[in-house]
């Protein structure tokens, strides 16, 4: 199946983008789970800056932008049968395994991208607008609190009904290891360290394959198949 590319940068097309590849990816598909709930983010984003809520709506759509290129990136990447990035490639590998919940597809897609993506985003942005990270970080709060409030309602959404209560128990355990909270927080230091090291070459590249094979990890943990 050929996907719809995209091929310009602003907030609508990124819009457009995802919007097709929900009528494309069949609902079960654990890359289909985490779009959806993508998707949700960036309409909610979209809406705050048409309302005005963004201290620098410029800088915060230019965010939004690099940072769903990321994503994007990565399933033009598997189906042009190129690697993603380590972090997506638990999701890509196990997307149809029928062991794994919706709501751990959902939960390791976010991890790939907040763990990963919004770091690269936020330097990303920084080069492109000529600003420092700080210049960004009212906008990168403003985009988390919104991604917590979500999470908390797809935990609620996701979390598997009465007819699988034998494996509520592992899920809960499985995934309360992991905090939206926490990852934010390492993703913000993340992108201070690689926007200090960016005129360092191969330091800098080091860093961020290493970056990224970790959250690839987390993501692999989250995973984990609870049944068969």
């Amino acid at each position: 199946m050929v996907l719809p590319r995209y091929s310009t940068t602003p907030v609508d097309a990124v819009l457009s983008r995802m919007r097709a590849l929900d009528a494309a990816l069949p609902e079960r598909d654990g890359v289909a789970v985490f779009n959806r709930v993508y998707l949700t983010v960036t309409e909610e984003v979209d809406r705050r800056l048409d309302a005005g809520e963004f201290p620098d709506p410029c800088a915060a759509a230019a965010l939004d932008v690099r940072f769903a290129e990321r994503y994007l990136a990565a399933v033009d990447a598997v189906e042009d049968d190129r690697r993603p990035p380590a972090c997506w490639r638990p999701l890509f590998q196990l997307r149809r395994h029928p062991g794994v919940t919706p709501l751990q597809f959902a939960l390791a897609g976010i991890n790939a991208h907040i763990g990963h993506d919004l770091a690269l985003a936020v330097v990303d942005t920084c080069r492109a607008l000529g600003c420092e990270p700080a210049d960004l970080e009212d906008e990168f709060d403003r985009v988390g609190e919104l991604l917590t409030a979500l999470e908390e309602r797809i935990r609620e959404d996701l979390m598997p009904g009465p007819d699988l209560l034998q494996i509520a128990d592992p899920i809960t355990h499985l995934l309360g290891s992991w905090s939206l909270e926490r990852a934010r927080d390492a993703t913000w230091s993340a992108a201070r360290v690689l926007w200090a090291l960016r005129h360092c070459g191969d330091v800098a590249e080091e860093f961020a394959v290493r970056l990224d094979a970790a959250v690839g990890f987390a993501g692999r943990m989250l995973l984990t198949p609870l049944r068969d």
